[in-house]
């Protein structure tokens, strides 16, 4: 039994869609629960126009009755508002009006590389899909995975650690669920106030001087089981499989399993997680350098993703680049952008982990009722004598 998903649909076309297959029957879902976090990836100081455009919302139209699952794929619809001012320019059909090409690729983007690979003289081709509009539908699928995942006792939260020079003091392996509760107040996403302050300070520095910026999130995964993936074959990894999910979310340049990279500069002996036993716990560990994962399997303690995101490569100024109809050097293709996505980069995370280990508790424990899922993994907690 699988838990996958697929998506449809360009930046500025009618809309998007998502199409969730492997969730069990039985499932309670309400719209506030994909709702919630598509209004969420909307949020975070540095972003555009579009974002007073767009008020993302999911239509069911499949999959669901009566506000539960029925087994079968739930496929979701999210309007593109902004189609209403691109209907020539995006029609799926022929149109009467000269639509003007668009020849100027960016720096950063997947413009040329796009129209190179396709064959295509219009960088629009290319552009729309590419773009991170796209992320909405992965947002509302992951919204459901989240939802399976809350009925068994997991929970996936995500906060921002650092925009350009701007980093948030590290967070100790006591992070709890309830120090999440206040993070969507932030303007940016962070946990710590002070740092969240510097952050829109450096956005709004580096807007003024029509700069974009990148920085780093850190997705957190509380609650999941010892024992998902495996170490038996390098596919069925988790770890592998979180850093090649987190790293398709666009613009993303680089990911790290708890301290990631880090641990490269520590001893042996800094660097691993200490292994403990007592009656009232049972296995325990006191810290949590490895993020949770060992050897391709969860060991218990909080999955910790961390991703880093590049810059956006929409200028206010445009780069250097060449037109692809005259071979001439020409400034980069000048759209409506942001200045800074990190922290609803973080909420694409959250929906991208939870698909891969909603799939994982799917692999693992099967079920086509939610209920028998349920008695599966009680029966794995008994067996394994897990007491957290």
């Amino acid at each position: 039994m699988a838990l996958r998903f697929t998506t449809a649909g360009e930046s500025h076309g009618p809309g998007l869609v998502a199409i969730v297959e492997g969730l069990p029957a039985g499932l309670e879902l309400a719209p506030q629960d994909i709702d919630a976090d598509l209004a969420r990836r909307q949020l975070g100081h540095g972003r555009g126009g579009r974002m007073k455009i767009e008020k993302d919302a999911a239509s069911v139209t499949s999959g669901v009755r009566h506000g539960r699952t029925l087994g079968s794929p739930v496929a979701l619809q999210i309007q593109n508002r902004d189609y209403a001012n691109w209907e020539e320019r995006m029609n799926p059909w022929p149109v009467d009006a000269d639509v003007d090409e668009v020849h100027l690729p960016r720096p950063g983007h997947a413009d040329l590389a796009g129209v190179q690979k396709y064959g295509f003289t219009d960088v629009r081709n290319v552009l729309e899909r590419a773009s991170a509009r796209e992320t909405a539908a992965r947002v509302g699928a992951g919204a459901l995975a989240k939802s399976f995942l809350r009925a068994l006792g997991v929970e996936v939260r995500s906060h921002v650690t650092r925009i350009a020079s701007v980093t948030a003091p590290p967070r100790g392996a006591d992070l709890s669920v309830a120090d999440f509760e206040g993070v969507d107040a932030s303007p940016v996403r962070c946990l710590d106030p002070d740092a969240s302050d510097a952050m829109v300070q450096e956005i709004n520095d580096m807007r003024k001087a029509n700069e974009s910026l990148g920085g780093t999130f850190e997705v957190v995964a509380f609650g999941v089981v010892p024992g998902l993936g495996s170490h038996v074959s390098w596919e069925e990894r988790l770890d592998g499989r979180l850093a090649g999910a987190v790293m398709s979310i666009q613009s993303m340049k680089g990911v790290g399993i708890g301290e990631g990279f880090e641990l490269a500069a520590k001893r042996g002996s800094q660097a691993h997680d200490e292994i403990f036993y007592s009656e009232g716990r049972g296995y325990f560990r006191e810290s949590n350098h490895a993020g949770g994962l060992e050897g391709g399997m969860t060991t218990g303690d909080p999955v910790i993703v961390q991703g880093a995101m590049k810059p956006l490569p929409t200028l206010t100024k445009p780069l250097r680049s060449v037109d692809i109809e005259t071979k001439e050097p020409a400034a980069a293709l000048r759209e409506r952008t942001d200045s800074c996505t990190v922290p609803a980069g973080g909420v694409v995370g959250e929906a991208m982990v939870a698909l891969v280990l909603g799939n994982a508790y799917r692999e693992k424990f099967g079920g086509d009722h939610i209920d028998d899922v349920r008695a599966a993994l009680d029966a794995y907690k008994t067996r394994i004598e897990w007491k957290h």
